[in-house]
């Protein structure tokens, strides 16, 4: 698609305004298709080795971040040729979301492709990102494996962990940053940072879109979106934030919406930022009281359940 003179204009502002930080959405486009990885890590992956305009060392970038998904990257279902691996190689870096575990005994790592939960973890790491306690995150991690220490049955240890999703966050940058903009202008770049072209729609459209991200930065905002299949509704929740989780349509219940009183386990909404359901009419609640337990919840921002 050939792009408005403006445009140019504000992809050359914003690469000088935030530089090192922009990530071209057509090369994820092109990435996307066919992996099964967030699009939050492929933007890291393709800001670390496409942050250029040399259309050459773009096209070598690209063929980078694909070795690397290749190499990398596992699905759930590769978790015991990965542990293999490991063994086999004795060294390995992974793309997975890992998160820790802190027990009264000891801390333990777990990896949610890897299909380990009891990863030998350093304090240091723990101290340094401390989201790992918080949910987990999305990292690029060194495993190691080391049969002859003193715990021979988990041998599995993590030397390093380098996060794709944001382990620290500085306000003031942003917001200086953003004092050299126009509120149109910001909205555009708010619009391209999704994945949606602003030339091609019109200032309410544009409105409308950019209100799917108010649930992301309002506490206590309830929103619900009625429109046709294909436009984009789900996309947000799903692949734009680690903080945020789609629930697809189905049977759910009390437990898992918000707290098991059997394993004492919080439930999505304890634990996400965002909750979304995709087709909630679809969704069926086997337990009625999970409908009142909502309402209060939407209408208070807590709820109470047992003890």
């Amino acid at each position: 698609m050939r792009q408005e003179p403006g445009t140019e204009v504000l992809d050359r502002r914003v690469a000088e305004v935030f530089a090192g930080r922009v990530v071209r959405k057509d090369l994820v486009r092109k990435i996307k298709v066919g992996a099964n990885v967030p699009v939050y890590v492929l933007e890291y992956l393709l800001g670390k080795y496409c942050a250029t305009d040399d259309q050459a060392a773009i096209d070598a970038g690209l063929r980078l971040v694909n070795y690397t998904i290749a190499e990398n990257f596992i699905r759930p279902d590769e978790a015991n040729r990965a542990q293999f691996a490991l063994k086999d190689r004795g060294q390995l870096m992974m793309i997975d979301k890992v998160r820790v575990r802190a027990l009264e005994s000891r801390d333990w790592a777990e990896m949610a492709n890897f299909g380990n939960r009891y990863l030998h973890v350093p304090d240091h790491l723990i101290r340094r990102y401390p989201r790992l306690l918080e949910g987990g995150i999305w990292a690029q991690v060194e495993l190691e494996y080391r049969p002859d220490e003193e715990d021979d049955n988990r041998p599995f240890y993590i030397t390093e962990i380098r996060p794709i999703q944001l382990a620290g966050f500085e306000l003031d940058e942003w917001k200086e940053g953003r004092r050299q903009f126009t509120t149109d202008e910001w909205g555009d770049l708010l619009l391209r940072s999704v994945g949606l072209e602003p030339t091609e729609f019109s200032p309410r459209t544009k409105l409308l879109l950019l209100s799917r991200l108010i649930p992301m930065v309002e506490h206590n905002f309830n929103y619900v979106e009625l429109g046709p299949r294909s436009t984009g509704k789900s996309f947000v929740y799903r692949e734009v934030s680690p903080y945020a989780i789609l629930v697809s349509g189905g049977r759910t219940t009390v437990a898992n919406l918000f707290y098991n009183m059997a394993s004492g386990k919080m439930g999505l909404v304890g634990l996400w930022d965002v909750v979304a359901f995709d087709g909630v009419a679809g969704i069926q609640v086997d337990d009625k009281t999970a409908v009142q337990i909502l309402k209060d919840y939407m209408d208070a921002g807590s709820f109470s359940r047992g003890r």
